[in-house]
């Protein structure tokens, strides 16, 4: 047996010097990443005799050892820590669970014919873009509303490049079809530009030039054109008449913490060319009683040493090491960088606005959790669970007469589904149309993996299916020495509708069928429901690869590289076998012999 890790002795050992300290346990995995200005002391205070929290207090019993990396300066420490949470993701550290990047508006400008589009992703030179933006229905939003008032293309270049008339973006007038020349090179440019002003907030100077325009095409007796502007103004108006504009600072986020009990919310409200472009939320669990300033410490390099920097930051509370933090940000954004928490006039509006949505979001989120909770605990009931059930994994096989089978895990814990512990399965050793055999691959897969790991194991799974499919999951489980592990088969009933499911669970000789207003039957179909989501999004992904390359692979002497220039230069097979010669020699790679080829071949049937 280990003998107990003694803090106290360590603690003397580490230099007073700047650096991180990283927390690991029994079996060296990691419990907790922090850093310090002076090392021996902020680990000191960890062992000292007067008692911490019982949260802390239940983190330093599982303690085995720490590694400490000392560093020259506080802002290496600081770089240093945010690298190590980001590799490691500490299971007591505050940890930001949304890695999604956030989306943009791009503007083509490196195309003849510039388009609009959402946009995730590194930021091209070639390119510009606006943002960011909360989300990505905030982003189509704003397009379709550019749109009504610019009408400037937002279509793929694939399939901008393959139009033999216009479609039905120029017939509502959402768009001049520049595709097949309806409109001339000069007047689009203007359009662009037009487009560039009302994405960069410059709305007064829009409505300017737009009246200009409309009094010279008046003046000209062009009262075609003059209508046009007229309409764009009118559009224009009703658009501006639904946004919060302030004339103050041009770009700033707002990032605020609000706590309630154990649980807490990060917000960052994102300020640009003067215009409220929306919020996003990042609820968390206060897992050694941090405090509102703490989180949001803990949360703002992890985010901005990922995300772009605006040129101001106002943050509540106020927190601690603003000034290497200013730094940090500075560097990486290439200009000096602003945080600021006392602020007053339209800055304190802001802050106002963003700590009332916050606090109304962390309210919601606590009450839509109570719920979930409240089905969980009658779920556990229902079945007969020893324990409330805190991690639970469902299995569901996916395919069309038997191809493309795609099998399916979701996980959910305590506080819902667990996305990015999602895992689908491509089918090895199974034949088509083998429900039995894929369900069988699919949970020995899973579960030789969590056991050669010593992963975290679910304390309920689930299997989309009938008693056979019930069968399956516990044979594959006692193999494995599993076989305490709870399962449920989801069976539909006999008219297939929601509510009349059988239940086949372990340690019961018949089916449960639950009445349809039962909590816990409810949270087994949205449990079900979104593993059969999951399963059938990758058949179709995968199905659809397999039909777009199983007639490419046949071209003679065009491999894998050349396959993909060509659908991404077409958009997908149906644009590629309407393609003239003429075109397909414009693809890079493909010569005049080969084209002729592959003209050929796609229509020889």
């Amino acid at each position: 047996m280990d003998s107990e890790f003694d803090g106290k002795a360590f603690c003397k050992t580490v230099a007073r010097l700047p650096g991180v300290y990283v927390m690991l346990g029994r079996s060296s995995e990691c419990l907790y990443v922090g850093k310090a200005k002076q090392l021996r002391n902020r680990l000191t205070s960890y062992f000292v005799s007067t008692p911490q929290s019982g949260k802390i207090q239940r983190m330093l019993s599982r303690v085995a050892s720490i590694q400490v990396h000392i560093t020259k300066t506080e802002s290496e420490a600081l770089l240093l820590e945010n690298t190590l949470i980001k590799e490691h993701r500490p299971r007591y550290n505050i940890l930001l669970r949304d890695d999604k990047s956030y989306p943009y508006i791009r503007l083509s400008d490196s195309h003849d014919y510039p388009g609009l589009s959402l946009y995730r992703g590194g930021i091209e030179q070639k390119n510009k873009y606006y943002g960011p933006f909360s989300s990505a229905a905030a982003v189509r939003e704003t397009l379709s509303e550019i749109q009504k008032i610019i009408p400037i293309r937002q279509c793929q270049d694939s399939y901008f490049r393959n139009r033999s008339r216009p479609c039905l973006q120029y017939q509502i007038k959402r768009c001049s079809a520049p595709c097949v020349g309806k409109v001339d090179r000069s007047t689009y440019d203007a359009d662009v530009e037009d487009s560039v002003l009302l994405l960069e907030g410059k709305n007064e100077k829009l409505g300017v030039l737009l009246q200009r325009k409309m009094d010279q095409s008046s003046e000209s007796l062009d009262y075609e054109s003059a209508a046009r502007y007229r309409d764009r103004i009118a559009a224009l108006r009703k658009v501006l008449e639904k946004q919060y504009v302030s004339g103050g600072v041009a770009n700033a986020d707002i990032v605020v913490a609000v706590a309630r009990a154990d649980r807490g919310c990060v917000s960052v409200m994102s300020i640009r060319n003067g215009q409220n472009l929306g919020m996003r939320h990042y609820f968390q669990k206060t897992l050694l009683d941090e405090t509102t300033g703490e989180m949001l410490t803990a949360i703002l390099p992890q985010y901005y040493l990922r995300n772009p920097i605006p040129k101001e930051l106002i943050v509540h509370p106020k927190i601690e090491g603003i000034i290497e933090l200013t730094r940090i940000f500075s560097e990486k954004a290439g200009k000096k960088v602003i945080i600021k928490s006392n602020v007053r006039d339209y800055r304190a509006q802001w802050l106002e606005m963003a700590l009332l949505n916050t606090t109304e979001n962390l309210d919601r989120h606590l009450a839509s959790k109570d719920a979930y909770t409240t089905r969980l605990k009658q779920l556990s009931k229902t079945l007969g669970l020893a324990v409330d059930p805190v991690r639970l994994e469902c299995f569901d096989i996916s395919h069309t007469a038997g191809e493309a089978t795609v099998g399916a895990c979701v996980v959910f814990d305590g506080e819902g589904p667990v996305s990015s512990q999602y895992r689908r399965f491509n089918m090895r050793s199974v034949e088509a149309g083998d429900d039995y055999g894929a369900m069988r691959e699919v949970l020995q897969r899973r579960y030789r993996k969590v056991v050669e790991n010593q992963e975290v194991l679910p304390d309920l799974v689930l299997v989309d299916g009938g008693k056979g499919q019930y069968r399956i999951a516990q044979e594959v489980l006692d193999e494995l020495l599993l076989g305490d592990i709870p399962v449920v088969a989801v069976a539909k009933g006999r008219d297939r509708k929601a509510g009349s499911e059988k239940l086949y669970v372990s340690g019961r000789n018949s089916a449960l069928t639950l009445p349809g207003i039962s909590a816990g039957l409810h949270l087994i179909q949205q449990i079900r429901d979104e593993a059969h989501r999951f399963a059938i999004t990758g058949h179709r992904q995968k199905r659809a690869k397999r039909r777009t390359y199983s007639t490419l692979e046949d071209v003679p002497g065009v491999g894998a590289v050349r396959r993909r220039a060509l659908l991404q230069y077409f958009g997908g097979l149906q644009q590629l076998k309407r393609a003239p010669v003429e075109d397909l020699v414009k693809v890079p790679g493909i010569s005049d012999s080969l084209a002729e080829k592959i003209y050929h071949f796609l229509r020889q049937d």
